[in-house]
């Protein structure tokens, strides 16, 4: 078990580290415009549970894997880029009339499988966890496997509250945008775009060397 003052100060960095807009705020507040609250929600839930297979895969090596062999991490990287570009490119696809403006139009379920899928196959989140999480193990304190996994459950944790912030509060344009009659051309082209986005951001990952 970590110390308590390495625990603050985690807590602390994570915190500022997971307030700042990244990718998966991008894919939250993506979700939340195009579909509503509780299926941004249900991204936010894969997306915590694709950190916590991560923060496992540390604790375990696997993670070191991927950062020592250039192959895992093409293979990691590219199926994730492929996969978010595909996603991107059947939105933008879409007939008009194909575009739903029902709140939950997208099964929560989908939301969240996708949510898991996206935050896995990215193998910049297990370089981040990689690299992150051990400049907070303190060796006297015990194994450092289980100072790690305490850690990364920390890490989740605190994800969870902050994504879900996002989801929540970004929900609210989606009704603006019903209003305007402009949610269809966010569910189609904004919502493609930004996945097409995401997927040349993730083909772009370097393994550090």
């Amino acid at each position: 078990m970590p110390a308590a003052e390495s625990l603050l100060s985690f807590a602390a960095a994570s915190f500022v580290l997971l307030i700042i807009p990244g990718p998966a705020v991008l894919y939250i507040v993506n979700r939340s415009m195009s579909d509503g609250r509780s299926v941004a929600l249900a991204s936010v839930a894969g997306l915590e549970l694709g950190n916590l297979t991560h923060a496992v895969a540390a604790t375990a090596g696997l993670s070191a894997v991927i950062a020592a062999s250039a192959t895992a991490f093409g293979v990691i990287k590219w199926a994730g880029a492929v996969y978010l570009v595909g996603v991107g490119l059947s939105t933008l696809v879409r007939r008009p009339d194909a575009v739903s403006l029902s709140v939950d139009h997208l099964p929560r379920r989908k939301a969240f499988s996708q949510g898991v899928i996206v935050n896995v196959l990215n193998p910049k989140v297990a370089l981040f966890f990689l690299s992150y999480l051990p400049q907070f193990v303190d060796e006297s304190r015990g194994p450092a496997w289980s100072q790690v996994l305490t850690l990364g459950v920390v890490f989740v944790v605190i994800g969870s509250v902050t994504d879900s912030t996002w989801a929540i509060t970004t929900s609210g344009l989606r009704d603006m945008l019903l209003r305007g009659r402009s949610l269809a051309f966010v569910q189609r082209w904004v919502s493609g775009s930004v996945f097409v986005a995401l997927g040349v951001l993730a083909a772009r990952a370097h393994r550090v060397t």
